[in-house]
């Protein structure tokens, strides 16, 4: 044989050596499966289960967010969708709401407003990306 097909044969030998070999050497088979690992969380909404979605198309300004302005009712729930390729929020400028980092192809929690109003609203992670949330009666 020549030297490089024994070294091949040789390799082999010693995977299927080491494979065999992680049974735990007392001659019983145990099997150990990992725990699961955490997942990043899912998006906790839909946008069918907010009143209204706020769609994130990027860092655009004024027009990062659609509809910008949006409307919603007192009591109605707004949810944001981030249809960009980078992670965002929406935070309102007096703190009165803050959706949490929303990873791409996520949509936020909804948030109920119950208060007539208009709030200015950024991304906490992009502040150039801006957007106004009107509540009315």
């Amino acid at each position: 044989m020549n030297s490089r097909l024994t070294l091949t044969i040789g390799g082999v030998l010693l995977v299927a050596a080491s494979v065999a070999g992680c049974g735990g050497g007392n001659g019983s088979s145990t099997s150990y499966s990992s725990p699961a690992s955490p997942s990043p969380l899912p998006p906790t909404s839909s946008p069918a289960t907010a009143a209204v979605t706020i769609t994130i198309s990027g860092m655009s300004g004024s027009n990062s967010y659609s509809p910008n302005p949006a409307t919603i009712k007192v009591g109605q729930s707004v949810a944001w969708r981030n249809a960009d390729t980078v992670p965002h929020t929406a935070t309102a400028d007096g703190s009165s709401f803050d959706t949490g980092t929303i990873a791409p192809g996520a949509t936020s929690s909804p948030i109920t407003l119950n208060a007539v109003g208009s709030l200015a609203y950024h991304c906490g992670l992009h502040p150039s990306m801006v957007g106004t949330l009107n509540v009315t009666q």
